[in-house]
């Protein structure tokens, strides 16, 4: 895409339908447990964390995303508020995403909830018009893995987005922006709506007289590619109804991955505090393992009390994704940072440097028999825990404060 050609692109006749969970950590823990459908539900990242995925009527009562828990116990004590479990997710992504990619053989996974589908040559197969098409996936997703999307179909990626969006809006929860439909489409959007521009730029857009994505099309090229560059000018053309980004299968490994979560107390005890690391970093290796990468470099985050955030970073001896590779160095690089009788508030992992599996590049001095082994294993304790749950497989200590099994937050007494 570095010198790609617009007039290549210019009427570039495609349909792409971008396929968005609902609330999606809201509607995995409906699944998971039934009585929670119809009730408010917030998924937080813990006591001492923050709302991370709200219901319908979670928002309806007026709590906001990223609302300390403490302020959202106290403000909304009928809210139900589940600890959130990414393991279940992670599998429940995999499900919808292997429907998704059963019906179309075009199927780009873009999030753990969303993923864009290339559906133009896809209506002589299903006998279906695209809207129809949205209605037979949005049906098929619900009844095999009980889980709501939203879908929105357009001309691009950036159009499907905003079909999505609006999508949301609506009793049905498909939206479809045919040709005739973009000019309106594009005047009743913001801006900072738009995929690729977004907040980031509004301000910059609204200086420019640019409050709609209508006002971001009229405006010339030349102007365009001046004031945001290439991307701008591709962003552009996106929205005036041309495939320029174009759905792929081929997968673009994250740049990072991390995980972290503040404790149920704050503590001093370095044990505790490394129990709560190896579960981050198994947490960290499985979406690894998901996602078929493997890293070569890895961090430790470790928070104090007072907010106080240390950070050490060291390269492995090989690229992994297997949690016994990982532990030695984690542990390490906490040990250099950890100071007795200081009290923390919350650990994690970063892990950096990733690349595809198969892509990466060995040394010569390396046991290549110890890193099968080390594969295998891990897939080993996928397996088990796909069949028997979460953490059936235990590294390293056990864990002296466990969190509440249900993982269910309670508001204070008398509210």
């Amino acid at each position: 895409m570095n010198d790609f050609n617009i007039q290549k692109y210019i009427n570039n006749e495609r349909y792409i339908a971008l396929v968005d969970c609902d609330s999606f950590f809201c509607s995995c823990e409906r699944k998971l447990n039934p009585a929670l459908k119809g009730k408010p539900v917030c998924v937080v990242t813990g006591e001492r964390g923050c709302v991370v995925a709200r219901s319908k009527e979670a928002k309806a009562m007026g709590i906001k995303m990223g609302e300390p828990v403490f302020m959202a116990l106290r403000d909304y004590p009928k809210c139900i508020y589940v600890t959130a479990n990414h393991y279940n997710y992670l599998k429940i992504s995999k499900e919808v995403m292997s429907i998704l990619q059963s019906l179309s053989p075009q199927v780009e996974v873009y999030s753990i909830d969303e993923a864009f589908l290339d559906v133009t040559k896809l209506m002589g197969v299903y006998k279906k018009n695209y809207f129809d098409f949205a209605k037979f996936v949005q049906d098929k997703i619900l009844k095999e893995v009980d889980i709501p999307v939203s879908i929105g179909v357009s001309k691009s990626k950036t159009l499907a987005k905003i079909a999505s969006y609006k999508a949301k809006t609506t009793k049905e929860r498909v939206v479809l922006i045919g040709k005739r439909k973009i000019p309106k489409a594009l005047k009743d959007t913001k801006v900072s709506d738009v995929w690729g521009i977004g907040r980031r730029l509004d301000v910059r857009c609204k200086t420019l007289g640019i409050f709609t994505a209508l006002d971001f099309t009229n405006k010339d090229d030349f102007f365009i590619k001046a004031n945001f560059g290439k991307n701008g000018l591709l962003t552009k053309y996106e929205l005036l109804g041309n495939a320029i980004n174009e759905v792929t299968n081929e997968y673009t490994p994250p740049k990072s991955i991390m995980d972290t979560q503040s404790f149920l107390v704050f503590t001093t005890e370095l044990d505790y505090i490394k129990n709560e690391l190896l579960v981050h970093i198994h947490m960290a290796c499985l979406k690894l393992r998901y996602a078929e990468c493997k890293c070569k470099k890895i961090g430790v985050i470790l928070k104090r009390k007072d907010f106080l955030c240390k950070f050490l970073e060291s390269k492995l001896e090989y690229a992994t994704n297997f949690e016994l590779d990982i532990t030695d160095t984690a542990f390490s690089l906490l040990n250099l940072m950890y100071e007795k009788n200081v009290l923390y508030r919350s650990v994690g992992i970063v892990l950096e440097d990733i690349c595809n599996e198969g892509d990466e590049q060995l040394d010569f001095f390396v046991d290549e028999k110890k890193i099968i082994k080390s594969e295998n294993l891990g897939k080993a304790i996928d397996a088990l825990e796909e069949k028997y749950g979460k953490n059936v497989v235990k590294l390293g200590f056990e864990n002296k404060k466990a969190p509440n099994k249900q993982g269910f937050l309670t508001a204070p007494k008398g509210k």
